[in-house]
């Protein structure tokens, strides 16, 4: 079954808007299942526009990572939030929802690649941590995942620019 917009004036149609909102997120909210149990976490991100992907790092093991091994197709979104409404009972908002795909980076090159778009999107002043982590003994054991987009689509509140 193919899903449309209800609202077609909500749509975020613009590819430049939704990737704005991508990069502009500091957060994005996967959901996951494993064995039909359903699971959902918050991660920080980075958003490479020339992979059309989502860049993670986390621990080397836990609960996430056994549920992306065990079916790595996520659901996730990211909230470009711009407040309550006062008086007007609405919420101001623009959201993007993805469909992908979760792979492990193996490679030492696919990390620092990673770790540079994550850095650069979410630290105000990302040389010195580049520097640090970058060339760190600690990377090679860093699992990265990467989320290679698959499906995207975006709503927004009528006149909240992104």
């Amino acid at each position: 079954m193919r899903y449309h917009m209800r609202r077609a004036d909500k749509e975020i149609s613009d590819p430049d808007e939704i990737r704005r909102a991508l990069k502009g997120t500091q957060y994005m909210t996967l959901a996951m299942v494993k064995e039909g149990e359903p699971y959902l976490v918050s991660l920080s991100h980075g958003y490479d526009e020339e992979r059309n992907s989502l860049y993670f790092h986390s621990a080397s093991e836990g609960k996430k990572l056994d549920y992306m091994r065990a079916s790595p197709s996520v659901w996730g979104q990211v909230v470009v939030d711009h407040g309550y409404a006062e008086d007007e009972c609405t919420h101001r908002y623009a959201t993007v929802m993805f469909k992908g795909r979760v792979r492990f980076l193996e490679s030492l090159e696919d990390k620092r690649r990673a770790f540079s778009t994550m850095i650069n999107q979410l630290d105000p002043n990302p040389e010195p941590l580049l520097k640090r982590l970058l060339n760190s003994e600690g990377l090679k054991t860093t699992v990265v995942g990467e989320i290679q987009i698959e499906k995207v689509t975006g709503k927004k509140s009528p006149g909240i620019v992104i």
